[in-house]
């Protein structure tokens, strides 16, 4: 690990024990429990909901301007792929930083109250990425969860192809501030501010990259807000179903049943995983029941009239919540709360399995079957693969064999020049060109490279500067599978090393908000 990834990730020797302990040898992670897969998405929504149509709420939110007071930022790409149709897909970004906006570490007494280390600690890793989908017609709002290690090809960052997804905000935003640093930059706020929005748009990109949809708006948060969110509400309701004591890592220590937390204890109940049965697993479900009784508790009566309330709500959000830029919230919440009901559905990508590269615990993903997933579960249509025999390319397609039998590459380019793409280098990938299958491009190449990472069954598509104009490089890693149409009609050729069982990361699932019920977790 070089010295910027050390002080961009801060990745401490506990976390990394913590996850080997999880993840040792090739396990099956256990299934998501009824009732909390769709706990984000409903809570969300359900808060949402509460707010807008309580039309006291909106009113005074906009008579307040609540939309002036968020950070804004501009990270969006305005040539990017939009949304079609009236559409919206909203990414939401938690990061694990103990710094504010500016860059300045929060007070020595919050940071008490989190428990969380000190400003060192965390880094700048975006653990919490969730993709929500909003139709036109409101009536369906899917949002899938991106698991934070999943192991990702990714352009724009010098000595790195491929990284956990959750690193891809940290490095690019360390990056930036070394490169202002050199041309003499010293404002300490302005190089934060720079850092940050290079963040935001690698994960963007990163994400876009990794899901094949557009991505039309995202919300940033910081691990304060959970805290300072818990104080507005004075406290949370969970339920445990046994007693927990982690003192020295997250300070949770609670016995097992239904109880009230303050905001410090509630920090404590989110950030748990040290001591839990399933590690991250747990504490993803901790963070779904912590939201779920953050909308019971929007949804009681007399929140939305209370203005001390109010006032202290709209306040948390100006602090902790940064908006992409032309996001109108106010609008946004009134058009939620007007839908009659939608279903809301959550899910988790797919993992294939386990492995460690360059000593760091990843998850190996397939790009294909993900993007196959988000855009079913999204109602977008696949683009259209060229017909057999058509040249579709002007480009030469180099195709490299990342981690594979001897001739897969050769298969993979004999492949695509059955079907009239012009056949360029064929051999091995070196290690700098990653394990993880992807389609590489050049100057002038983007409009070939996306329809032949479609040929490919829908691989990543990444810009690189090392790529030649007019040609086009494919890395085959062992994520790969051959598709049908490549590989003949009689069989499909799935590279792998050895079968491995899948991680199952749940099935999509939902459980109801309303009423008294308070979802139990460990």
């Amino acid at each position: 690990m070089n010295e910027r990834r050390a002080r961009a990730l801060r990745i401490d020797a506990s976390d990394r024990d913590g996850r080997r302990r999880a993840s040792r040898g090739v396990r099956r992670l256990p299934a998501l429990r009824p009732g909390f897969g769709r706990t984000v998405a409903k809570a969300v929504a359900g808060g949402l909901s509460a707010l807008v149509l309580v039309g006291a709420g909106v009113g005074w939110a906009t008579e307040n301007g609540f939309d002036d007071g968020f950070g804004r930022s501009r990270a969006l790409d305005d040539d990017a792929p939009r949304s079609l149709g009236g559409a919206m897909n909203i990414l939401l970004i938690g990061l694990d930083t103990r710094k504010d906006q500016n860059g300045k570490d929060l007070p020595q007494e919050i940071l008490d109250q989190l428990h969380a280390g000190d400003s060192d600690q965390g880094g700048y890793n975006a653990n919490t990425l969730i993709l929500v989908h909003i139709p036109a017609d409101m009536k369906k709002i899917t949002a899938v969860s991106i698991p934070r290690d999943d192991y990702v090809a990714v352009s724009g960052i010098p000595g790195y192809t491929h990284m956990k997804i959750k690193e891809a905000y940290g490095l690019k935003k360390a990056l930036v501030q070394e490169q202002l640093e050199a041309r003499g930059e010293t404002d300490r706020t302005k190089l934060e501010r720079a850092g940050r929005e290079a963040g935001r748009a690698s994960i963007v990109q990163a994400v876009r990259n990794l899901t094949g949809v557009p991505i039309d708006r995202f919300a940033e948060i910081t691990l304060a807000g959970f805290y300072d969110l818990a104080k507005a509400l004075n406290g949370v309701e969970v339920c445990l179903r046994k007693p927990v004591s982690d003192l020295d890592y997250s300070g949770a220590d609670f016995p097992a049943g239904r109880q009230r937390l303050d905001p410090a204890q509630a920090l404590a109940f989110v950030r748990q995983r040290h001591g839990l049965e399933n590690g991250d697993l747990d504490r993803t479900h901790r963070q779904q029941a912590f939201l779920t009784s953050v909308a019971k508790e929007l949804r009681n009566a007399g929140t939305f009239t209370d203005v001390g309330k109010l006032s202290a709500l709209m306040d948390v959000a100006h602090r902790n919540i940064v908006l992409s830029d032309g996001w109108n919230v106010t609008d946004f919440l009134r058009t939620v709360g007007s839908a009659d009901s939608p279903t809301v559905e959550f899910r988790t990508l797919p993992v294939l399995r386990y492995d460690v590269i360059d000593g760091q615990d990843v998850n190996i993903v397939d790009p294909a079957a993900i993007r196959r997933e988000v855009r079913a579960a999204f109602g977008v249509t696949a683009p259209a693969t060229p017909p057999t025999g058509m040249a579709p390319l002007s480009s030469t397609v180099d195709v490299l064999n990342a981690d594979g039998e001897d001739g897969y590459a050769a298969r993979v380019s004999a492949g695509l020049a059955a079907r009239g793409y012009q056949t360029g280098t064929v051999g091995y990938a070196t290690s700098s060109e990653g394990s993880t299958s992807a389609v590489y491009y050049g100057p002038g190449t983007d409009d070939d490279a996306a329809r032949l990472a479609q040929t490919l069954g829908g691989l990543s598509v990444i810009r690189s500067a090392t790529v030649p104009t007019g040609r086009i490089k494919v890395v085959i890693g062992s994520d790969f599978t051959m598709p049908t149409a490549l590989a003949g009609a009689s069989a499909t050729t799935t590279y792998a090393p050895t079968p491995l069982p899948t991680p199952d990361v749940g099935k999509p699932v939902d459980t109801a908000i309303s009423g008294d019920r308070i979802p139990c977790v460990n």
